[in-house]
């Protein structure tokens, strides 16, 4: 699965190839002149034969030497490890930006059955994770490969026999490291997921924290913490556990290889056979048996980081090969922003999840210019219909047609450009009020802000804010009320100007006297313009030109509000039970 998850990192990396390819020439200088440093100080050792018998001319040619070759290795040294940044956090970049688009295309379906904080944790820390496991193993690749060709070469040229036995102690120091990246890869799969619910537990938490407080649930939220905080420590010791037991055993390993080297280097020295060897030679190859074993070392070091990354990896692909919103058909139509339009569903049918059954044989038709109204007890599908409408979801069978085009032969950017949508559950973005009110019209005039604010009485409570129409609001509005975050969001609207409105409780955060002011800017705004109103008070729909009644999934009554009192139906039995006091 490893090779797989290595395989798209490496597509990703293909665009950033000539950086990769720089930092690989530049390790090999690097390495090379970093290699060539053990021979001087052996041609160092060299010229001191006995007391007295030191031969300082060639000393100071070799030490000159000697610090221009460091200098240099430095040099190559940083740029290879410039090169590498550059070609890692690139990638990552490329990467980031893929990760959000791909969220902005998944079907809303995706994301309603999905932890939101879990998504936000792959899309941010797993890639960073990504990043850093990355940047430590493309540095471990290019120099640790560079490092064994270079040191075997090198101590070929002193001894081939005592390079024979490095060679072949060199398997075991593999087959330990391979075996515990085995037995910890699961481990770190488990530590990242526990992450991904972890945040997404704190998200919920922070995001709903006046309903936690209001319903003194802090402590079982508590609870919740600790349990998934416990799998996370348990997961996160195991996988630490298991993945640092690498490097002292291959240190050990290793350990052996240097070992046999100075043993058999002063058998060579002392007896000759096979091939005698100077002490600076003996001192040259043991720093080479040193450096040939150090990229095991380093790469066991990183392990955990590597094994982070490769989980995180995974986690991320996940998302980003889930499917994605099907596609717009070839010839899909623009319709334009602007004119009058007419909506009809025809048979629609409609579930959340396959076998559980929601909207049933729904049949509608909305004229230009009408204003229907939708009511119903809870759950029984009237916001389905608006999500069905905005093609937040597509219908399972039958049809709804936007002036008789099935909507599924419009492009859904057009299609949702034609509706102004205000609902119960208001969202407003970290920025300034006036930045909020032109969401929909980002290069809006100043003077059609404070026109769209007043029209949805919005501009009185707005100037008087520290900053008027610059005050900052912070993440979702919460330094506003709800009404006021309401309220700004009926203005967005207004501000676009819509041919088609969506108004799903537009008004419920509302005091009574603002309500009745704009309900009448509502009446001014829905005038000549195809309207759909979800209201739970019927007070608010009684002009509606329909009113569906729905229950079940089914509409079981529609007509107009004399009517449908006239009938003494289930829409009569609302009304009475919401007037019954009065």
């Amino acid at each position: 699965m490893n090779r797989s998850v290595l395989r798209r990192i490496a597509g990703y990396m293909k665009p950033y190839i000539a950086y990769l390819a720089g930092a690989l020439i530049c390790a090999i200088v690097y390495i090379s002149l970093s290699l060539y440093v053990p021979i001087l100080i052996g041609h160092a050792v060299d010229q001191m034969v006995a007391p007295g018998q030191v031969n300082y001319e060639r000393m100071r040619g070799i030490l000159l030497l000697l610090a221009v070759t460091v200098l240099v290795s430095a040099l190559f040294q940083w740029i290879m490890t410039y090169c590498t940044n550059q070609a890692t956090y690139r990638t990552m970049r490329d990467l980031r930006v893929q990760a959000y688009g791909k969220v902005n295309r998944l079907p809303l379906r995706y994301i309603d059955s999905h932890a939101h904080g879990d998504l936000v944790s792959r899309v941010v820390n797993d890639v960073d994770q990504v990043s850093d496991g990355l940047l430590q193993g493309i540095t471990q690749l290019f120099t640790g490969v560079v490092t064994i060709v270079g040191t075997l070469l090198f101590m070929l040229t002193i001894s081939p026999i005592i390079t024979l036995v490095v060679v072949c102690v060199t398997p075991l120091s593999l087959f330990v490291a391979a075996f515990i990246a085995r037995i910890s890869r699961k481990r770190f799969f488990d530590q990242q997921a526990c992450q991904g619910e972890l945040s997404g537990l704190i998200e919920e938490m922070i995001s709903g924290i006046r309903t936690v407080r209001a319903f003194h649930y802090e402590n079982r939220a508590e609870s919740t913490f600790d349990e998934i905080n416990s799998r996370l420590y348990e997961a996160g010791e195991k996988a630490q556990f298991n993945s640092s037991l690498s490097n002292p055993s291959t240190r050990f390993v290793n350990s052996i290889v240097y070992t046999s080297v100075a043993v058999i280097g002063a058998i060579c020295a002392i007896t000759g056979i096979p091939a005698r060897l100077s002490v600076g030679q003996i001192m040259s190859f043991l720093a080479y048996a040193n450096q040939y074993t150090k990229p095991f070392n380093e790469v066991t070091a990183v392990l955990t980081q590597i094994q982070t990354a490769f989980a995180s990896a995974r986690r991320l692909f996940e998302v980003l090969d889930e499917e994605e919103e099907p596609t717009e058909p070839t010839g899909a139509q623009v319709i334009h922003n602007g004119g009058r339009h007419s909506v009809e569903f025809r048979n629609v049918n409609f579930s959340y999840r396959p076998g559980t059954k929601l909207l049933q044989n729904i049949n509608l038709a909305a004229h230009a210019g009408q204003r229907i109204a939708i009511v119903g007890p809870t759950g029984c599908g009237k916001t389905t219909i608006i999500n069905l409408l905005m093609r937040f979801y597509d219908v399972d069978s039958g049809s709804i047609r936007v002036d008789g085009t099935d909507v599924r032969q419009i492009t859904r950017g057009s299609l949702r450009s034609l509706f102004g949508m205000v609902l119960q559950d208001t969202w407003l973005f970290s920025g300034t009020v006036r930045e909020n009110i032109a969401y929909g019209k980002p290069g809006a005039s100043a003077e059609e802000v404070t026109a769209a604010a007043k029209a949805a009485l919005a501009h009185s409570f707005i100037t008087r804010l520290p900053n008027g129409y610059d005050t900052m609001i912070s993440e979702d509005g919460g330094n506003l009320s709800q009404g006021q975050r309401q309220l700004l969001c009926i203005a967005r609207v207004m501000l676009v100007d819509p041919p088609m409105l969506i108004l799903d409780e537009a008004t419920s955060s509302i005091d009574t006297r603002t309500e009745l002011l704009v309900q009448k800017a509502f009446q001014r705004m829905m005038e000549g313009r195809t309207s759909f109103v979800v209201a739970h008070r019927l007070s608010t729909i009684q002009g509606a030109d329909l009113i569906l009644v729905m229950r079940a999934g089914e509409i079981v009554e529609q007509g107009t509000h004399q009517q449908l009192l006239g009938k003494k139906g289930f829409y009569a039995e609302i009304y009475n039970s919401q007037f019954a006091a009065s």
